[in-house]
């Protein structure tokens, strides 16, 4: 692996802090939405109830961002991509939003270590007690156990997350090649890690909201989620940043086309796993796996599942496949900003469908949106103002890759 010294020289260093104060202001100006989202569910019927739901929809949605942003930085140092090396340092910054996340999520760990069972009918020893299947699983489910998965998830995340940021940073310093070597070596293991906790977490926070339904490729439902979350976000802030001078040079079209292939890809995959996981839920009929669709097609919940199947496969497959749609910022920008409010749909009809008072499912309601759309923006302004905070004075490109170069010159066939 050769370097190239005088790349560094070439490239003026760029930092977040270049947009000023701006964007941190704005991000804690959102965050007092948290606080209203409460009141607006403290001050309504069952609004208690769509809060804690809301809340974990809104963490779980920025959690599958991050994620998928650390699997992105992973896989592009496994298989030494050299075309995604621009892109790549942005990349680590999201990724680092699983810090935020950490604290964030927190609270509802403690709801499940004081026997809240609001979200999690298992975490009440009572409800398990009465119930014919929920002890079975009680070894798994149960409420220390739960913490401690919990610690080793977000735990594993962030030492990920770090590792490769630092190592990163580090190499924008000394331009040691070295460092690219010992992210290659450590992204296999770190890659098998990281299928290990997303599918388990995804299990325990979102499937377990129903201990009687489970479905084998769910953790897989959620990752491919979480990519169409990523590449979306990645989309919006690459134009963003290049609209204010930022990465204006290094990101080109090129890179921006490749985005838009990676985001179109991977909507057509999160289709073929959620018909896939449809499809054999459907030709078994097995009750216990059906009840998660009956309660999607009931108390207006099928309408959002029609806004799924529509919105977030049927337009984009039709209008997004198009490479001058990919190869256009604003076109792109576009379909990102679409395709990330389907994701918030999609990980919205994950969760609220859930949600219950006096035993009965909650319907979709205007007060239910109110306050997820509050408690979303919430979350959001104390994430993307976690990651401002951790981003520093980093640049916002690896300066001294040596792959910068072959970066720098990619061109699509």
């Amino acid at each position: 692996m050769q370097t190239s010294p005088d790349t560094n020289n070439k490239i003026n260093v760029q930092t977040l802090a270049e947009l000023g104060p701006l964007p941190m202001k704005v991000s804690l100006g959102c965050a007092l939405l948290l606080p209203v989202a409460f009141f607006l569910g403290y001050s309504s019927e069952n609004g208690m109830e769509k809060f804690a739901f809301s809340y974990l929809q809104s963490t779980f949605f920025f959690l599958s961002i991050s994620l998928g942003a650390l699997f992105f930085v992973m896989i592009q140092q496994l298989t030494r991509a050299g075309w995604s090396v621009v892109l790549r340092r942005l990349s680590e910054f999201i990724s680092m939003g699983v810090v935020p996340l950490a604290v964030l999520v927190l609270p509802i760990v403690l709801m499940v270590l004081a026997g809240n069972d609001t979200l999690y009918p298992w975490a009440n020893a009572e409800e398990v007690a009465k119930d014919h299947l929920m002890p079975a699983k009680a070894p798994f489910l149960n409420s220390g156990f739960f913490a401690l998965r919990y610690v080793i998830y977000f735990g594993s995340w962030i030492f990920l997350a770090r590792f490769f940021l630092n190592k990163s940073v580090a190499q924008d310093e000394n331009g040691d090649p070295e460092l690219t070597l010992l992210m290659e070596r450590r992204s296999g293991p770190g890659l098998l890690l990281f299928a290990f906790t997303l599918s388990f977490a995804a299990i325990d926070f979102l499937m377990s909201l129903d201990p009687h339904w489970f479905s084998t490729i769910f953790g897989i439902y959620y990752f491919a989620a979480g990519l169409v979350g990523f590449f979306s976000t990645l989309a919006i802030c690459l134009i963003y940043l290049r609209s204010k001078g930022l990465l204006q040079a290094p990101v080109s079209i090129e890179h921006l086309h490749d985005v838009g292939k990676l985001l179109f890809a991977f909507n057509c995959f999160w289709a073929y796993i959620a018909i896939s996981q449809y499809l054999l839920i459907w030709y078994a009929n097995i009750p216990e796996e059906t009840i998660f669709f009956q309660h999607r097609q009931e108390h207006g919940w099928g309408t959002i599942s029609l806004i799924l199947v529509i919105g977030h496969f049927m337009i984009p497959f039709v209008f997004f496949m198009s490479r001058w749609m990919k190869r256009n910022p604003k076109t792109l920008f576009f379909w990102a900003v679409y395709l990330l409010v389907m994701n918030w749909i999609d990980i919205f009809w994950l969760v609220l469908p859930n949600a219950k008072a006096g035993g009965e499912p909650l319907g979709v309601s205007f007060g239910m949106i109110l306050v997820d759309v509050c408690c979303t923006i919430g979350v959001g302004g104390l994430y993307v103002a976690g990651i401002l905070k951790l981003a520093g004075q980093k640049s916002v490109m690896p300066v001294r890759d040596p792959r910068l170069e072959e970066s720098l010159k990619f061109h699509n066939i």
